[in-house]
């Protein structure tokens, strides 16, 4: 596995100094995203007993993040590009951190879900801003690959930790304690940037941010990932659920009318010509709708279904989150190897054998044991797309827009996710109505069986979508780059 001292050592003598230190902080960063989309998730029903949420609500405080980070990533990816990524990444680390605390203090379920909507509004920043400075630090080719592959093993390790952590504080310190953990960890990393990170350049000319496009875009995907998270709860024909999907609509017509006639916008049409923006927008897209439901469906299995424990919910997670951060290693090699085409298509490949290979798991008298060979596998082919997938959105991205881009694949990953729950738990609760106990178990597992399979035929249609990337040869490694293949 390459390691940003590793990396460091490589680039000592032709790149920045602190390269390395650089890019372990944005590997930290990224491993606190990824350890808090799951410790408050083990932590959902000792919060709803304890600040009195009804059973069906307590989604709620997994929906607010979700909602306002789905909105605000093409804001935080062209805040990054204008404002500075290292000024969004610490602002956004703040942020995430006074949002952890004051959702450990809540009191309340109002107070709690207004902290994670913030959370979200923070995460939005931390992702783009991440991930255009790792593009712009780290020149196109085996350096880059390397550095995805480092931020995201960090990623799949977060889950792990996130799962672990959630249970043992949970059971040990109460559910503030999955709040709290977020705070000196935050606030560590935005202080060390400020050391470590490259200071933004001097904007050599001024440009306007578009604030018309900037409310209309963050509205509309707010609304839209709002409607997709709880159409499923309040009911597809529920009014607030109409109305969104109807505003949501309309302010997208508003912002298209708005950039095709803007000096500056926020979002160019023009890059979309970039192929390798299009395809790897649509792969994000599809990557959260089918790889990104699984967590969901396994907890479910694991609690519902099992009767697990939050901690071991979390234990449960350990060889998932293992495998996915082994395949993010070897999709860097597979990408410097092979080229990013071919590395996608074997990822989507595995993942869908192990996936199915998964859905036999989905049962109510089968146990853990059933389900390793699956995860491992799936696991596998599900980190070899994630590091696969990044190389290929920011392969030919300007540098003064990389921001923008990851934001614009960043908000595909996060409707893909809205989308692909809101269509699967509908097919998965089909047939549990009216029934209690071991019938109700029953039927729960065998929806999630049909929810697994359905997902295997989405990467096989992933897999499809990459056929039209076009066929680039892996880049030629550099002598540096050879000497440290070689050492591997």
């Amino acid at each position: 596995m390459p390691t940003a001292s590793a990396l460091h050592r490589e680039t000592s003598g032709g790149g920045p100094r602190h390269l390395g230190w650089t890019l372990t902080l944005l590997a930290l960063a990224q491993l606190l995203y990824g350890l808090d989309l799951n410790i408050v998730f083990v932590a959902l029903p000792e919060i709803g007993q304890d600040l009195g949420f009804p059973g069906q609500t307590q989604q709620l405080v997994v929906s607010a993040y979700v909602v306002f980070a789905g909105g605000f990533l093409l804001f935080g990816g062209r805040a990054a590009d204008l404002l500075g990524r290292r000024r969004v990444f610490v602002t956004a680390l703040c942020l995430y951190a006074l949002a952890s605390l004051a959702g450990g203090l809540a009191g309340s379920p109002e107070v709690i879900i207004v902290a994670r909507a913030v959370q979200g509004v923070g995460g939005a920043l931390l992702l783009p801003s991440t991930l255009s400075l790792i593009n712009t630090l780290f020149e196109e080719g085996p350096r880059r690959n390397r550095a995805l592959a480092v931020w995201g093993g960090a990623g799949a390790s977060g889950l792990t930790i996130g799962a672990l952590l959630g249970g043992v504080l949970t059971e040990n310190f109460g559910w503030p304690a999955v709040f709290y953990v977020n705070v000196p960890v935050g606030g560590l990393i935005a202080l060390c940037a400020l050391f470590a990170i490259p200071r933004d350049p001097a904007r050599t000319t001024r440009r306007r941010f578009d604030l018309p496009g900037s409310l209309s875009v963050t509205g509309a995907a707010t609304l839209l990932v709002f409607a997709l998270v709880e159409g499923p709860e309040l009911g597809w024909g529920d009014g607030l659920v109409v109305g969104a999907f109807i505003l949501a609509a309309l302010l997208l017509a508003l912002f298209a009318a708005i950039e095709t006639r803007s000096a500056d916008p926020l979002m160019p049409f023009r890059l979309f010509r970039n192929r390798n923006l299009s395809i790897g927008m649509l792969v994000t897209f599809l990557y959260m709708a089918t790889f990104g439901v699984l967590p969901y469906f396994l907890t479910v299995l694991m609690q519902s279904v099992h009767g697990y424990s939050a901690l071991q919910t979390g234990i449960g997670f350990l060889i998932p989150s293992l495998a996915i951060a082994t395949g993010t290693q070897l999709g860097e090699r597979l990408a410097s190897r092979i080229g990013t085409r071919t590395t996608l298509i074997t990822g989507f490949g595995t993942g869908a054998v192990g996936t199915v290979a998964l859905a036999f798991g989905f049962d109510a008298d089968a146990g853990y044991g059933l389900l390793v060979p699956g995860l491992i596998v799936s696991g596998v082919g599900q980190g070899v797309v994630w590091t696969a997938m990044w190389i290929a959105a920011a392969t030919g991205t300007a540098p003064q827009e990389q921001g923008v881009a990851n934001g614009i694949a960043s908000t595909a990953l996060n409707i893909g996710n809205a989308i692909g729950l809101a269509l699967f738990t509908v097919v998965a609760a089909i047939g549990t109505e009216d029934r209690t106990g071991q019938a109700l178990k029953a039927a729960t597992a065998d929806g999630g069986f049909t929810v697994v399979l359905l997902t295997a035929a989405g990467m096989v249609v992933g897999l499809l979508v990459t056929l039209i990337l076009k066929r680039h040869p892996a880049p030629a490694p550099t002598p540096d780059d050879a000497a440290a293949l070689a050492a591997r």
